[in-house]
């Protein structure tokens, strides 16, 4: 069967659906498999409490249950739960937004889909307008998004190495150019998948860029403050009508909702809203519904500082000592880890790619994320790009303490071979 060019697009080769793939049948298959490649977040007991008694009142409620279920929603989405969120922006940061600066999405996948197409690839004065992602790293999901190809180009880091085998990239800006058909600039911070905060001195330039080029800085907040809030580095949170500032419901314990979350300027809401409209019809109601109380209540916010960072940063430290001690006489650095829920290991003496090791470590039943699928629109043929691996914290600490042993165990092995 012949298919589209657009289709092709999506093929198996695509890392993010090779990723989701490999996670999926591990998850309904292999229960031995050490899961330490996906994005799940941690189940908190606590915070799923809280979920479950906001669900039972919704439940309880016929009104609230009936439109839950039984009702389209707007396509810029809940508009109880869109005002919270206004409220508790204003109320946290002094933003001044108001409810035509926010709506919702079917995750924020889909979110960063309407965005990068909406300002990117082909437009009608004929120039193929591209993203810029000012550093990499970033994050797999934007890879493939594109309705058109070479959608994104950027740079290398500076590579600043410290004490105890850690290290930290920074934004290259004596390098970094502006090209003419950028159409915006995005970042993620923290950034998934190294642990990376961009300093807020980093962020003002990148602020101070793209006003100067009258193009919108795109700020993916997935782990950031207000909540989740698992990032363990001060930050000072801002946003202007040329930010586009996204947000989720999957990492403070509601991936299953499928609940993105845009605060931009009203013309580029007006577009996701119609966006929402033509592909979707409209967004889904529960997570906004399940969650409108606790944003409301600013319980959300309490949760995700007294209770959910505190019990990263627990979960986080056992891992780093874990890696320390099994990865003696072996060449590695961490990437400094100020928030999201991964470590990035960097293996600068690998003797094979990242993907065979990948790959090794999936035969030995444990399940990474190769780095050189965290490279998206870096042309350069940088050997660095196969050096490093993403490792996910948030699993059970056994698993991470026996998944983390194999894979020191299995890079000795290949080191005498």
């Amino acid at each position: 069967m012949k298919f589209s060019k657009f289709a092709s697009r999506f093929d198996k080769n695509s890392g993010i659906v090779q990723l989701m793939d490999d996670l999926g049948n591990s998850m309904s298959g292999n229960s031995d498999l050490l899961m330490l490649g996906g994005g799940n977040p941690s189940h908190i007991p606590s915070v799923q409490e809280c979920f479950r008694e906001s669900l039972f009142r919704l439940i309880e409620d016929s009104s609230l249950f009936s439109h839950a279920i039984g009702n389209y929603e707007l396509p810029q989405g809940n508009q109880d739960f869109i005002n919270a969120i206004v409220q508790m922006m204003n109320k946290e940061y002094s933003w001044g937004i108001e409810s035509n600066n926010v709506a919702l999405t079917i995750g924020s996948q889909s979110a960063f889909f309407f965005l990068f197409n909406m300002l990117g690839g082909e437009h009608d004065d004929g120039i193929h307008h591209k993203i810029l992602l000012p550093i990499t790293p970033e994050y797999i999901g934007y890879s493939d998004v594109g309705l058109t190809s070479n959608l994104f180009y950027s740079y290398q880091p500076i590579i600043q190495k410290l004490d105890n085998h850690f290290f930290k990239y920074h934004i290259d800006f004596d390098k970094l150019v502006v090209k003419d058909n950028t159409a915006a600039i995005c970042v993620s911070r923290p950034t998934n998948p190294t642990g990376n905060v961009l300093t807020d001195e980093e962020m003002r330039k990148l602020q101070l860029i793209a006003e100067e080029h009258d193009i919108p800085l795109i700020i993916d907040n997935a782990y950031g403050e207000p909540f989740p809030n698992i990032i363990f580095t001060e930050t000072k949170p801002f946003w202007s009508k040329n930010t586009i500032f996204c947000m989720s419901l999957s990492k403070i314990g509601m991936p299953g909702t499928r609940t993105g979350i845009v605060i931009a300027d009203k013309p580029v809401i007006d577009s996701v809203r119609n966006m929402n409209a033509v592909i979707n019809l409209a967004t889904a109601n529960f997570g906004a519904m399940i969650a409108n109380d606790l944003v409301r209540s600013g319980k959300i916010s309490h949760l995700s500082k007294s209770v959910i960072k505190p019990f990263y940063q627990e979960k986080l430290k056992h891992t780093v000592k874990t890696i320390h001690k099994e990865f003696v006489n072996i060449d590695y650095y961490i990437h400094t880890p100020e928030g999201a829920i991964f470590l990035w290991l960097w293996l600068p003496s690998l003797p094979i790619s990242s993907d065979l090791l990948y790959e090794r470590l999936k035969l030995r039943g444990v399940l990474v994320i190769s780095g050189s699928h965290f490279f998206p629109g870096l042309k350069d043929d940088w050997e660095h790009k196969q050096q490093c691996l993403r490792i996910t914290y948030s699993m059970n600490e056994e698993v991470v303490k026996k998944g983390i042993k194999i894979i020191a165990d299995e890079i000795r092995i290949i080191a005498n071979e």
